[in-house]
């Protein structure tokens, strides 16, 4: 049977199962989880405004495709706004207001000018908006990719420190935040700026004193803007991460309803939401109060501008310095000035939330991938059963005690190994080392000789292959799932491998074959059935080292010996090695590993070690024993 590169192969990787060791990690890293999200994937928040702009045009270059153009469409956009005034001018001083009588025809022309730049104005401004919108669209869909991919090429251990809400809303709602202001904002700020520029030049032409006045009365605003872009800044950066809190809080009790509504704490998880809203709404509420007060500031400067044109204007037409034709279009530039000016101040807020969005989603970027693949510099496994070695691996979690220690351990190739221990012993870690999902703290881990390491990631993932102890369903057909064990694979690869198997006539007895759909996480079919699955994908991706989570205790007795013929057939040729949780695993297998706080302390074949007086596998096996009495 042929295989096929796929990283879906291996099945999602779950939490460590160990206990006393693996339970510690696991608890330290939760105490620890909002530091190291505000440490380690939040290294961002720091960055300046203008350097998180450059980071993110870094990931996503196209947002930069033809900006001179786009400029200068801005440009056409702003000049075309400030032509109405001078018309209004022009037509009132020198048509109008002609000292011999009017110009008729100099007025029409002067209409005639007026609408020719409201016609260029239009469409330089739809010009300028459609190549935004398609250039800020294809630059976040491009950050989207990355971040998605990077994401999926964290280790377990990387992610688990960040709730998985909180770690989707950086891809989702995060990037959504900074298309809304590049596409929007972004607009707004370039034609605003243009608006003000030139704006300004008309109005020193004019009169500098009627310039001065407008900047004087928007001194203030323009003084604090400092001080609200800090607040505003860490006000929203505040915003987005309840964002993502918020969404962990609504989504882990509607994946677990099951579990809430059997032990109803369904007042306890209201509790949770109603804290994660409130928090919300805190944060929300203080960003917006920034807002608020640099709103009105701009308000209160608008008005004093207005008021300050008005009476300097009068004072000076008095003096003879300035014509009616020049007060009104003043009046018209005024209104340019603050229109833009008062906008701002809402730019400045989305674009501070925005850039807080931006930083989240670079500070995933920048959080480094521990499990670094080779790529074309890595080896390539040979086919056949692999023979595997631990060379003096210890490994221990962030912070916490080794769930590993000083672990040398050969299994030979084409042997079924057994790894049993009490819960929190490490032996769930031993199969996350083994398949790479996490790479031990020292030492190395062998397979042919050759360290995870330096293998390739495709080779890797084609040869080994890790069987969970829950196999993780995606909500589609049976067939679709089982094709993430080979994607390529044909329906009718799928039966023979069924047959191979013998899960022929199970498939054959659902609703629909292989088109029956299986739910979210596989929800439309048991747990028993949901094994068989996981069974069926690493069998179609054709092994040579597979690794089981052992999973049949929650199965009733007739499904767990077909899962029993099953795994028969599927360990036949290859080396294996399954997670015992139950000890008749232990007892078919060819070789025992005894795991102990995190030490092998025995191995061998089952006869022998369960005769050992005194041993711990001994002692294992007579709780199981007397249980399975029970």
């Amino acid at each position: 049977m042929s295989r096929t590169e796929t990283d879906a192969a291996t099945g999602p990787g779950g939490p460590a199962r160990g206990g006393r060791p693996d339970a510690a990690g696991r608890a330290d890293g939760a105490a620890r989880e909002d530091a190291r999200a505000a440490t380690t994937m939040d290294t961002g928040e720091e960055m300046k405004a203008l350097e998180t702009i450059r980071r993110g045009i870094h990931f996503s270059p196209e947002l930069t495709d033809g900006i001179r153009g786009t400029l200068l469409l801005a440009v056409l956009a702003s000049v075309g706004q400030v032509i109405v005034p001078i018309a209004v001018q022009q037509t009132l001083d020198r048509g109008l207001g002609r000292a011999g009588g009017p110009d008729v025809s100099f007025t029409v022309w002067m209409g005639v000018a007026a609408a020719l730049a409201l016609v260029l104005t239009s469409w330089a401004s739809y010009a300028m908006t459609s190549r935004l919108f398609t250039t800020s669209e294809r630059g976040l869909a491009t950050l989207r990719v990355k971040a998605f991919r990077h994401v999926h090429d964290l280790p377990l251990l990387t992610q688990n420190t960040e709730r998985r809400g909180a770690l989707v809303s950086r891809v989702t709602s995060d990037v959504d935040q900074v298309s809304q202001f590049l596409v929007f904002g972004g607009l707004l700020f370039v034609v605003s700026v243009g608006q003000v520029l030139i704006a300004t030049i008309v109005m020193l032409f004019y009169s500098w004193q009627l310039a001065l006045v407008v900047w004087v009365a928007f001194a203030p605003l323009f003084l604090s803007l400092r001080f609200f872009q800090r607040k505003l800044s860490d006000a929203y950066g505040t915003v987005r991460r309840q964002v993502g809190l918020l969404l962990s809080a609504i989504a882990e009790p509607v994946v677990g309803a099951a579990v809430v509504r059997s032990y109803s704490v369904q007042s306890r998880t209201q509790r949770r939401i109603d804290e994660a809203i409130d928090a919300h709404k805190a944060a929300s509420t203080r960003a917006q109060g920034f807002t608020a007060v640099s709103f009105s500031l701009g308000g209160i400067s608008a008005g004093l501008a207005n008021a300050g044109v008005l009476i300097v204007g009068i004072w000076l037409g008095f003096a003879d310095d300035i014509t009616a034709g020049e007060v009104l279009a003043f009046a018209f530039l005024v209104t340019l000035f603050v229109g833009p000016v008062q906008l701002g101040t809402q730019i400045l807020t989305d674009a501070q939330n925005a850039i807080a969005g931006w930083r989240r989603v670079i500070g995933i970027l920048d959080t480094p991938a521990d499990l670094v693949d080779p790529g074309a510099d890595g080896v390539a496994l040979p086919r056949g059963p692999i023979d595997v070695r631990f060379d003096d691996v210890t490994f221990a979690y962030p912070g916490g005690q080794p769930v590993l220690r000083d672990v040398d351990l050969a299994l030979d190739a084409g042997t079924r190994v057994a790894i049993v221990g009490e819960t929190g012993s490490g032996k769930s870690t031993f199969a996350k080392l083994l398949t790479r999902l996490m790479d031990p703290s020292e030492g190395r881990v062998l397979l042919d000789g050759v360290d995870v390491r330096r293998i390739a990631e495709a080779s890797l993932r084609s040869s080994v292959v890790l069987v969970p102890q829950e196999g993780f369903l995606f909500d589609d057909t049976l067939l679709a799932n089982v094709r993430y064990g080979r994607l390529d694979a044909t329906e009718a690869d799928v039966l023979a491998s069924a047959d191979e198997l013998g899960l022929g006539d199970w498939l054959a007895g659902l609703p629909q074959g292989l088109a029956t759909r299986v739910g979210q996480r596989g929800e439309s079919l048991s747990a028993g059935e949901r094994q068989l699955v996981a069974l069926l994908r690493a069998h179609l991706a054709d092994p040579d080292l597979l690794v089981l989570d052992e999973a049949t205790s929650a199965v009733d007795p007739a499904l767990e010996m077909r899962i029993g013929r099953a795994l028969e057939r599927l360990m036949s040729g290859r080396t294996s090695v399954t997670i015992a949780h139950r000890l008749s695993t232990a007892e078919n297998a060819d070789e025992v590993v005894v795991v102990d706080r995190g030490r092998v302390v025995q191995r061998g074949p089952h006869d022998r070690l369960v005769t050992e007086a005194g041993s711990v596998y001994a002692g294992l096996h007579a709780s199981w024993v007397a249980q399975q009495g029970a």
